[in-house]
Order: structure tokens, then C-alpha cells, then sequence
């Protein structure tokens, strides 16, 4: 197996084991749980999984019907602002939690095979450029995650983090860029280095050793920002120049509008 295979079967192993984490919070839940609210304001848990779902779907039609996912394109461009709240919201209107929670395990499963099947190289359409089947598995992970946070911070559950956030906070690196130009911000011209410590210790870096801009600190809180999670000043991320910390305030790893993020723990 060549090293981007097995860097392949990495992401998918990694995406089914925190689909599977998340299923273990909602899976017990009355409908109570499936109707509370979550942090992000207007949706609740069930929101959340209908989210995931819906975007499991539109990531099945890219990846085995490529010429169909052009209509889910033409879709989004007709309603950019409202395209993933009204999915979402529709398919809560019309499932019942038992139904969701069905309707997103067998979804995911076709996924899941439909991008180990797929050939060496492949590459599928999506709302921004075409994405590897690599690049596919590590943004359902890194949404999976994040709106898995969503769901355990409305439930009151302190989840362990795993190694499974290197993925999340590889988007959030490669993801600088973006979010400038998502705010009509012209990026650094220089490169940044980022130095995150996992659970175990571990210390991961991104960028050149001798950069002048720098962001250090827990990979958990570098994940939690960058998916609009928490807020800076809630987190031990630490900014060595003006550049690396104008990058830490409109950090995000998510392609679409910039989000307004949480606010901080003593505003709320």
C-alpha cells in the first residue's frame, strides 16, 4: 500500500470511529434530548444530526453521481445564506428522531464504502474545489466533530479528545488563506508557524520552524477555534505576532460565509 493509500484508509477509519462516538451520545436519547437546543442558536440536537446527514447525502451524489451535484450547486448559489439551515430544518420537519438517526447511520455507511471503493486519484465536485477522497474524509470528520461538539455541550458532556483532532486542525491550517479572503482581507504574504499539543502530549507543527508569526498551544482549544467552537479568549492559544493573531480572530476551518462565532463565557 503507497503512503497516501494508507494516509487514506487513515481518515476513513478515523471519520467511522468519531460518526460512531457522536451515535453513542444521541443514541439513547428521549424525545426531550433530540428537541433541546444546542449552542448554535435555533437548532437543536436533532438539527445537528440532520445537518450531518443531509451533508452525507450531498457528499454520496459528488462522489458517485458527479454530474448530479451540480444541481446541489445551483441550489446553494440560489440561497447561500440559507441553503444549510433550511436542509437542516427540513428534514427535522419531516423525520422523527428514530427516523433521523436511521436515515444518517445507513447514509454514512454508503459513504463510507462509496469512498473506499473509489479508484486511486479520484477527485469529486464540491461546493468549492474538487476534493480528493482523503480531502473528503477529513471535512466530514472535521464536521462530524464539530457539530458533535455542539451536541455534547447541549447535553453537558465533556468528551475526551482524541488524535482524530490532527485532521481538524490540518484543515484549520490549510484553511488560512480562506478565511481572508472569505472577509475580503488581503492573507500574509509570509508563512505561519503552528505548534499544537495533542492529548497525549504529543506536539504536531505546521509551516517553517524559523517563521516570525506563530500560534502555539492544545490542539483541542486550536480545533475548537478554528470550527467557531469557543471563543479566543476562552482558550490557551498563544499568538507571537500581530499577523498570527488577527489570524487566531477570524480563523476558520469550514468552507461558506464567515460565521459569527461564540461569544466569550463571561458574555453569555
Amino acid at each position: 500500500m503507497s503512503d497516501a493509500a494508507a494516509v487514506t484508509v487513515a481518515v476513513l477509519d478515523d471519520l467511522r470511529l468519531e460518526s460512531d462516538e457522536l451515535d453513542l451520545l444521541v443514541a439513547g436519547l428521549g424525545a426531550g434530548g433530540w428537541a433541546g437546543p444546542t449552542p448554535a442558536e435555533g437548532w437543536t440536537v436533532a438539527h445537528q444530526i440532520a445537518h450531518l446527514n443531509w451533508t452525507d447525502e450531498v457528499a454520496l451524489i459528488a462522489v458517485t453521481e458527479p454530474d448530479g451535484f451540480a444541481a446541489e450547486v445551483d441550489r446553494a448559489l440560489a440561497a447561500p445564506e440559507s441553503f444549510v439551515d433550511r436542509a437542516a430544518a427540513e428534514r427535522v420537519a419531516l423525520l422523527s428522531p428514530e427516523a433521523l438517526l436511521a436515515q444518517w447511520r445507513q447514509d454514512r455507511t454508503r459513504l463510507h464504502r462509496a469512498l473506499r471503493d473509489a479508484p486511486a486519484g479520484a477527485r469529486f465536485p464540491w461546493y468549492g474545489p474538487p476534493m480528493s477522497v482523503a480531502s473528503m474524509a477529513t471535512a466530514r470528520l472535521m464536521e462530524t466533530w464539530a457539530h458533535g461538539q455542539d451536541v455534547a455541550d447541549a447535553l453537558g458532556v465533556a468528551r475526551k479528545p482524541t488524535a482524530r483532532l490532527r485532521h481538524v486542525a490540518r484543515i484549520g491550517v490549510r484553511a488560512r488563506d480562506y478565511a481572508y479572503f472569505v472577509r475580503g482581507e488581503q492573507p500574509p504574504g509570509e508563512p505561519f508557524r503552528v505548534e499544537l499539543e495533542g492529548p497525549g502530549g504529543e506536539v504536531t507543527g505546521y509551516g517553517p520552524e524559523d517563521a516570525a508569526q506563530r500560534v502555539t498551544g492544545p490542539l483541542l482549544d486550536f480545533c475548537l477555534l478554528v470550527t467557531q467552537r469557543a471563543h479566543r479568549d476562552d482558550l490557551a492559544l498563544e499568538a507571537v505576532g500581530s499577523d498570527a493573531g488577527h489570524w487566531l480572530d477570524i480563523a476558520q476551518a469550514f468552507a461558506g460565509p464567515a460565521g459569527p462565532g461564540r461569544s466569550p463565557k463571561g458574555d453569555r
